[in-house]
């Protein structure tokens, strides 16, 4: 039992020390003192088989990690899985567009309320649709697919001129025309999507099933 105690000691602090964790921080972890933390450390006393256990699961080792001298790799502390990683960015997603949302809302009812007869309040929303694209696509590019990034532009573009349409036809102007720049610019992120696709050698949809 004597020969554990500095390796359990060595073992625990090179855990807690991996994961920029204190003892009082790891003590509260186990509902201990950080005074017993720091005994264990020390190598002057061990925890129980209960708490050895709990300062595994803590840091996502083994029980016999701790009481090993020596180790095959460095352990690496637990982490978020992948899924519940991807889900929380899917949130972080949907907050921020609805705080866009909120945004819209809260400009809505001060024009709604203060300048009424001047402007249609109700254009607020509809300019949320293309900022919705933006933020979008910002977090897209950073967490997501980013062949996505392709349709979600296309969206921006059309919820954008959609926006310009609308308003100018709130003041008279029935520019249905300048949907023509949708057109064209569809076009372009096609032909741009076509092109990014083919730079990265990946196969194209139609050479997809062809092998199949």
């Amino acid at each position: 039992m004597k020969d554990l105690k500095p390796i359990i000691a060595k073992n625990i602090s090179a855990l807690r020390q991996s994961v920029g964790m204190t003892q009082l921080e790891l003590s509260e972890k186990l509902h201990y003192s950080d005074k017993a933390v720091s005994k264990w450390e020390r190598g002057e006393s061990i925890p129980d088989v209960i708490v050895l256990k709990e300062i595994a699961d803590i840091f996502g080792v083994t029980l016999d990690h701790l009481v090993q001298s020596e180790h095959s790799a460095p352990p690496k502390p637990s982490s978020i899985p992948p899924e519940q990683k991807a889900r929380n960015h899917g949130f972080i997603v949907g907050i921020s567009i609805m705080l866009v949302w909120l945004v819209a809302a809260f400009v809505y009812f001060i024009i709604d309320t203060a300048f009424k007869n001047s402007f249609s309040p109700w254009l607020c929303f509809v300019y949320a649709v293309p900022v919705s694209m933006i933020v979008w696509l910002i977090f897209n590019s950073a967490w997501f697919n980013s062949r996505r990034n392709f349709l979600i532009i296309s969206l921006l573009v059309w919820s954008f001129l959609a926006a310009v349409y609308l308003n100018l036809l709130t003041s008279g102007h029935n520019l249905w025309k300048i949907f023509i720049f949708g057109v064209i610019g569809q076009i372009i992120i096609v032909l741009w999507s076509r092109l990014s696709y083919r730079s990265k050698g990946q196969p194209t949809a139609s050479e997809t099933t062809d092998r199949k």
